[in-house]
Order: C-alpha cells, then structure tokens, then sequence
C-alpha cells in the first residue's frame, strides 16, 4: 500500500522523486556538494554519517543505502550497527567518535547540544568547517529520512544494489546529480 494514489505500491525514492520534482535538482545537487565536495571528512566517513543518522531516525531505506555506499567506499561491514549499539565500544576511529556522539545529539533532541559538544569535536583535532559539514550531513538526512518515511518509500536488495552500483568507488564526483538525471529531472 502507498501513502499516495498516485504513487506504486511499495514505492522507491525513484518514484517520489519522479513525480515530486519540486526542488529535486537543488536538493541533489545539494546532496553532492556535501557529501562528495571538498571537506576534510572522507566520502566514506561522510556517507557513514548519513548511515548513522538515517539508522538512529529507522530510516531503513536511507540507512541502508547509504551503508552500501559507505561500504563501497571502504567503512567495514557491520560499523553501523556497532555504532547503534555504542560508539565508544565500536571499532570506529577515536577521531571520528565525538562528530558521531555530536550527529546523534542533534538528531535525537536538536535543542540539547551546548559548545561544549563542539569543543569534543575541535579537540579530537577537527576543524570548524569539518564540524559544519557533519552537521550539514545531519541537517540533510533528518531532512530526507522525513521525505522517504513520509512518502512511504521502501527498500528492497534490489534497491541497495542499484545503489552501490551506482555509487562504486571513483566512478563520479556528482552520483547524485546523475542519478536525478536518469530519472528525467531537470537542473538549472
């Protein structure tokens, strides 16, 4: 069953974003920019942070694809569910523990992060823009796992290999903007 007649059932992000077009170019531009732009966080720890927050918010689909990504890019099988489990027992690097302790404070109860989170993550050795782009990740998987959850979106394996197909190591800097392009929609 769908939340919308006008979509399938058991629709795919395809689906929603097909016939939703509705600021889909900017938003998947906006998807390459911060997760495959300049940063001094890897793509794979960035999509780690995507899996992370979609997998604190359920978001199977979010979560799900974007382990498929991190996994391409070289995160371990299995580091997302240790981070659900704890992050300070997982095998996750030390530096990138108070970023994720950060990204899960502000998805949980946005209102409860003080500078002292901040202070975790610039001691740990990051810098401001670093901390800034964990946050715009943060930001914008809330965001999308509301749209997929929202819309009824579903995942499936068929789904996640398309995903990691898709997004194999090197083979683009805008996988985002290409994917909205195989679906027909339009960048300005």
């Amino acid at each position: 069953m769908t939340h919308f007649p006008s979509l399938p059932d058991n629709p795919q992000l395809s689906d929603v974003l097909k016939r939703f077009p509705k600021g889909v170019g900017h938003l998947l531009r906006y998807h390459d920019a911060i997760l495959r732009g300049p940063s001094e966080l890897t793509v794979a720890q960035r999509e780690l942070i995507a899996a992370y927050v979609s997998s604190l918010n359920a978001c199977g689909y979010c979560a799900g694809a974007h382990q498929v990504i991190a996994e391409a890019h070289g995160i371990a099988p299995g580091l997302i569910e240790a981070l659900i489990e704890n992050v300070d027992t997982s095998d996750v690097e030390e530096r990138l523990k108070p970023i994720l302790h950060y990204v899960a404070k502000l998805t949980r109860n946005p209102a409860s992060v003080r500078p002292s989170d901040a202070e975790s993550v610039q001691a740990a050795g990051w810098s401001d823009d670093a901390l800034f782009d964990a946050i715009s990740i943060c930001a914008l998987f809330n965001f999308m796992n509301r749209i997929v959850e929202g819309s009824g979106v579903v995942t499936s394996p068929e789904a996640r290999a398309g995903t990691a197909a898709r997004h194999k190591k090197g083979s683009s800097n805008t996988p985002y903007e290409d994917f909205g392009r195989s679906l027909g929609i339009k960048f300005q």
